[in-house]
């Protein structure tokens, strides 16, 4: 791929690289499935209008993160900075440092060889953004990607405000994949995760569709309640019980544009304060993410 000309400096913080190991051990076979990965900007550079830049945060600083907390497996998110060129992704993905699935953002006019060629890389997904103007799927788009990716397996991944987007329900209702919101649906920090707030409503309402799964991810863009996010409890409690077997967690690393940069470490123990019962957190950080993800 063509090289970057004139790296650009970083215009956001990278991680916090003291990693804190976790209080509670981790399941066997524990998933984070949802992270990115970012430079060498000389080998992957960025969008020339992309919204920020990262300090690079490279697959072996992620392994070293995965180790300390207690993580076997991982899937990798494509972030937008990189829009529809998903080389870096599936270049940690084939590296063979970890066991990587991967989420990739598309143009709806990819080959099917191009889409065979990310499925046998690892992908098992389309992430599509409808928080901001960047390439990829618009919302007209996503039935017929969905209808050509149903046969490999995969899902749609949204990125989405489900306070400006009132009638996400209905767009997706009738699509014949599963459908995945992360960041419990980007709620606003104003008081959504209270779950009698019109927010918190609106995203346990969603759990009505059998098809619709929740990324239990980047608390720290909606809580209050650092560094446990305690005040999140309740909602992490209400999705898990709403939809038992359609909720997966993730750190969320290397945490981008996060406005307080939070300990990996922390986060892992704030999901075991959610959710006390081993039955649940076996479900939520083993067995559903080896059913998304089509982990073997």
């Amino acid at each position: 791929m063509t090289a970057s000309a004139t790296p650009r400096p970083p215009t956001i913080a990278g991680p916090d690289p003291d990693t804190r190991p976790p209080r509670a051990k981790f399941p066997a076979g524990t998933c984070d499935s949802h992270a990115h990965v970012f430079g060498p900007q000389g080998l992957f550079p960025y969008l020339p209008n992309a919204g920020y830049i990262p300090p690079d945060a490279l697959p072996q600083d992620y392994v070293r993160m995965l180790n300390t907390i207690g993580c076997q497996r991982a899937v990798l998110v494509q972030p937008s900075i990189y829009g529809t060129d998903n080389s870096r992704m599936v270049a940690a993905m084939i590296s063979g440092i970890f066991s990587f699935r991967g989420v990739a953002v598309v143009e709806e006019t990819i080959s099917d060889a191009e889409l065979e060629r990310l499925h046998r890389a690892g992908v098992r997904g389309v992430r599509v953004n409808l928080a901001s103007e960047t390439p990829g799927l618009s919302i007209e788009q996503v039935p017929r990607l969905a209808a050509r990716i149903k046969p490999l397996g995969w899902h749609l991944q949204f990125l989405v405000r489900l306070d400006r987007v009132p009638d996400f329900g209905r767009q997706i209702a009738q699509l014949p994949v599963a459908c995945v919101l992360d960041h419990f649906g980007h709620l606003s920090a104003a008081g959504d995760g209270d779950v009698h707030s019109q927010g918190a409503r609106s995203l346990l309402e969603l759990a009505r569709l059998e098809h619709a799964w929740f990324k239990l991810t980047a608390p720290y863009r909606l809580s209050t309640g650092w560094p446990l996010h305690a005040d999140l409890a309740p909602l992490a409690q209400a999705l898990v019980t709403a939809a038992p077997d359609r909720c997966v967690w993730g750190t969320d690393w290397p945490h981008p544009n996060a406005a307080r940069m939070p300990n990996d470490g922390d986060l892992a123990d704030a999901l075991g304060r959610w959710l006390p019962d081993a039955q649940a957190r076996q479900a939520v950080l083993v067995d559903n993410p080896a059913r998304l993800y089509d982990f073997k």
